[in-house]
């Protein structure tokens, strides 16, 4: 898993306020060169943090899409699985699909993808259905049917060993969380024998929600809302007051840096 603890070493913007609201617009952002899940030309996108994902076109189980249309200003988790009627891609789809309730609260929605026919999503669906009897109503959410893989390649979502294989090529358990900037803020790649814990990605989803709206902050190990976190060391002491009005709790370390502080202040 990759995230975004850079920010501890980089300076932080003018305090006179302890948040900082961005502008998720998509207009904000320079225009972005436009995937087709049909283009056969299209190089991979270097999926580092902070990469602007390119807007693609793409058929799924709920029509045609343009990603940055259908996004909207929410957030977004883009997800890979290995193949269609398969059993850990079964729970998966079931159990994320059970917890969208839990995606909407936080402004996300939720995107599949793998490399097997719109016809085959469509049927599974049913499948994914009847093994998760809790899911509510309709199925949440779209799948893309990426049949040529070049979204997937594009998205570095295909195992690089099998990616020039069409009989073995088949996606990795990639998942990204991207903001409404387009941003990619997190990334998770899973083997294909391992299914992705779905209270892990809504952990995530909250960190990142509030480092981006509360920039002096980040979260320690194993966070959740309304436990402790951390101040950046960045931030100086005398600025404590006026942005935790709250309190501060800090550590005394052996070595008598004092870079431990944390609050609830938030």
């Amino acid at each position: 898993m990759q995230a975004e603890n850079r920010s501890e070493h980089q300076s932080q913007p003018s305090r006179s306020s302890r948040s900082s609201h961005s502008s998720y617009s998509s207009h904000s952002q320079p225009p972005a060169p436009l995937i087709s899940a049909r283009s056969r030309s299209q190089p991979a996108v270097s999926m580092k943090l902070e990469t602007v994902i390119p807007n693609f076109k793409a058929q799924t189980t709920e029509g045609p899409i343009s990603f940055y249309e259908w996004q909207g200003n929410s957030w977004v988790v883009l997800f890979s699985h290995p193949a269609d009627f398969t059993p850990v891609c079964t729970t998966e789809l079931g159990r994320i699909a059970v917890h969208n309730p839990h995606f909407q609260k936080r402004n996300t929605k939720l995107i599949a993808l793998s490399c097997d026919k719109l016809k085959d999503h469509n049927d599974w669906v049913a499948d994914i259905k009847s093994y998760c009897l809790d899911i509510p109503g309709a199925f949440p959410y779209p799948i893309i049917a990426d049949e040529s893989r070049e979204l997937a390649v594009s998205l570095d979502m295909i195992d690089a060993v099998n990616k020039d294989n069409p009989e073995l090529a088949m996606t990795v358990r990639a998942l990204y969380i991207i903001s409404p900037d387009h941003k990619l803020k997190l990334s998770m790649n899973y083997p294909a024998s391992t299914g992705r814990n779905v209270d892990e990605i809504l952990r995530c989803i909250d960190s990142l929600q509030l480092v981006s709206r509360l920039k002096v902050v980040a979260t320690p190990a194993n966070w959740t809302p309304g436990e402790k976190v951390m101040i950046l060391p960045s931030v100086k002491e005398e600025e404590l007051p006026r942005l935790f009005p709250k309190g501060v709790d800090k550590v005394s370390m052996p070595s008598g840096k004092v870079y431990v502080r944390t609050t609830t202040d938030y």
